[in-house]
């Protein structure tokens, strides 16, 4: 999961206020279909409000209950409202020039991944891609720089286009350098990636000033505020929207899920 996702303790105490209001309204509301507010005395509204605190707190999970209904719904509703994005933005998502093509080019289901130099989760779920790629011959996987952990992110990724662009067979061994480096990845780190699997840092500072560094990363962000992304790695895979580093497995079923019901794509990869 990313790092800024709250723990299920950190959920309940955020949203528990909340929620104890709301019920005290909605009990209040079940009442007042039956007997309107002007037939209550002053008294008696007091009254009643009491009693409603006092159950709602004699049965604290009530609210616990609530909460987990209430996240729950929040989850399916924000699933189907980015599935709906992602139909809208597929063409540019999965065959825009400015993404990476790594494992078969030409396979049946493609999986895109946003991802940033310095998230650690991303390090981590490094391995999870690789093994995908060797475990599946017709996965498709595009790489998308999702710079968001601050200016060093950003250098980073800036050098991970000009790889792009100047040796673009290069690309995944540059990335996998970078991201199994130690400390902060900037732009002197991406540089030495770079060198390291025998790219000129001559040839990359050419491009330092090209136009399509930040129309890429533009485009990236463009994507991924379509999608509501929220935290790094961030796949999407069909018409799923996956947060988070969850596993290979889970994102195997996300694959095999989006073989057996294809997307309604409007051209292009899947």
């Amino acid at each position: 999961m990313p790092p800024h996702l709250g723990s299920p303790t950190t959920s309940l105490r955020r949203l528990a206020p909340r929620l104890f209001s709301l019920a005290l309204a909605a009990v209040s509301a079940v009442i007042l279909v039956a007997r309107p507010a002007a037939a209550f005395t002053d008294d008696e509204k007091k009254e009643l409000g009491g009693i409603i605190r006092e159950y709602l707190i004699q049965n604290p999970e009530v609210l616990q209950e609530a909460i987990s209904v209430l996240e729950s719904r929040q989850m399916v509703a924000e699933a189907s409202q980015r599935s709906k994005a992602v139909g809208e933005v597929r063409q540019l998502l999965v065959d825009s020039p400015r993404g990476v093509v790594v494992g078969n080019p030409k396979g049946d289901v493609t999986l895109v991944e946003f991802f940033d130099y310095n998230c650690g989760y991303c390090k981590k779920a490094l391995s999870d891609l690789q093994d995908l790629i060797k475990e599946d011959p017709k996965l498709r996987v595009v790489l998308k720089e999702f710079p968001v952990l601050g200016p060093g992110s950003v250098e980073a990724a800036q050098v991970a286009v000009a790889v792009r662009m100047v040796a673009p067979e290069k690309y995944m061994a540059f990335h996998q350098a970078l991201l199994n480096g130690r400390g902060q990845a900037d732009r002197a780190k991406a540089l030495a990636a770079a060198k390291e699997v025998g790219i000129d840092p001559a040839l990359i500072q050419k491009q330092a000033t090209s136009p399509e560094l930040n129309a890429t990363l533009d485009e990236s962000m463009k994507l991924a505020e379509a999608l509501a992304l929220n935290g790094t790695p961030s796949y999407v895979v069909g018409d799923q929207v996956v947060i988070g580093a969850v596993g290979a497995d889970k994102l195997k079923a996300a694959i095999a899920e989006a073989r057996k019901h294809p997307p309604a794509a409007k051209g292009g990869a899947k």
